[in-house]
């Protein structure tokens, strides 16, 4: 995937000018009003979200080297109540937001000055008062199947499921896998299998279930894409909307915060995030309903324009019902392109996939 943002080699006039007011602030006691360092630094305590904070606040003080020097960020390990329980599906506990609303609760309350997500897990509406300052480079949104020990892939590189015998069981707590998993192969069974990456592959290589599922950006970014046995290719699973993009959020009202974070995004994944996200606000199902959601920007021809590839995704549970379309345009309408393939697809599937 090409990305249309041009390379930066030195920190915009927008980072010197905040670097600049930071250390002569850190000189002189700031006044009442003026926030005071280290900014604080909210995110779920699993290795992933971890890394994923501290790759972000790396690439930050790249730029800004002055706040690395002065130990700027102190990280806070929020507990969530996705994190807290294990047992249940999402869609039982409240669905939506799960692993971002106690961190959004610190951030509104005050207790922390941004916070840093996997994209996909953020409500399609933030809070009142907070904003999607930045997105950052996405990396590979695609799907792996890991398989248990003793299951090899198959030969057939058209059917990435071969492997996976008869009512074989998935540990699997996502229904948006599930759906397009079965719609492909109704006799496979599902349990929930929920936790961390290394929690899942642990009961995965006990024997727990036959395969599982996990979004290759986060195999990768722990150092263990050697796990995917199958990576899936998003015609055949098409990703969750944000899947494989880190989200910074932040107060409305903090601009100067939100001009700092806001000079080191990812054009690309700012596009492509855009479109996503308008596709999800559009479908708003219920926590049950199987909907993915994947852009990229097209390689442009000399002199052209970035042209923006989304493809929608709406299924029922069981996969029976499964409707996939696609839509191109310009990188600049990506909302509103988001927003029309969500309502070509919502009028085209059965209303009764979007209630509870």
């Amino acid at each position: 995937m090409v990305s249309a943002q041009p390379s930066q080699t030195s920190p915009s006039p927008t980072l010197q000018k905040i670097a600049a007011e930071a250390a002569a602030r850190q000189k002189a006691a700031p006044p009442p009003h003026r926030r005071q360092l280290p900014l604080r630094v909210g995110t779920r305590g699993s290795p992933l979200a971890l890394w994923q904070t501290r790759a972000f606040l790396t690439r930050l003080t790249r730029f800004c080297p002055v706040l690395r020097d002065m130990n700027a960020f102190q990280e806070h390990l929020i507990n969530t109540t996705g994190d807290q329980v294990q047992n249940r599906a999402l869609a039982e506990i409240g669905g939506k937001g799960l692993f971002a609303k106690e961190i959004h609760e610190a951030l509104v309350d005050g207790r922390i000055d941004f916070a840093v997500h996997s994209l996909k897990d953020l409500e399609t509406t933030l809070p009142p008062g907070l904003v999607l300052a930045c997105t950052m480079r996405r990396e590979d949104a695609r799907d792996a199947l890991i398989l248990r020990p003793g299951f090899t892939p198959g030969s057939d590189p058209n059917d990435p499921y071969s492997a996976l015998p008869e009512g074989a069981l998935i540990g699997c707590a996502s229904v948006r896998r599930q759906a397009q998993m079965l719609h492909v192969r109704p006799d496979l069974r599902f349990g929930l299998l929920r936790g961390n990456v290394q929690t899942r592959l642990d009961k995965l290589a006990a024997r727990h279930c036959d395969a599982t599922l996990l979004a290759l950006a986060g195999l990768r970014r722990l150092g263990m894409e050697d796990r995917a046995s199958i990576v899936l290719e998003p015609s055949v699973m098409v990703p969750s909307a944000g899947q494989g993009i880190v989200g910074v959020t932040v107060r409305e009202s903090d601009v100067e915060l939100r001009e700092l974070l806001s000079a080191i995004e990812d054009y690309e994944a700012r596009a492509v995030s855009t479109a996503e996200r308008a596709l999800l606000s559009e479908l708003d199902g219920s926590c049950r309903t199987p909907i993915g959601g994947y852009a990229r920007l097209l390689s442009p021809s000399t002199g052209a324009r970035s042209e923006l590839h989304l493809t929608g995704l709406v299924a029922s549970e069981d996969g029976t019902f499964l409707l996939r379309r696609d839509i191109v345009g310009q990188a600049s309408d990506a909302e509103r392109m988001g927003h029309e393939l969500g309502r070509s697809l919502r009028a085209d599937s059965p209303a009764s996939i979007f209630t509870d």
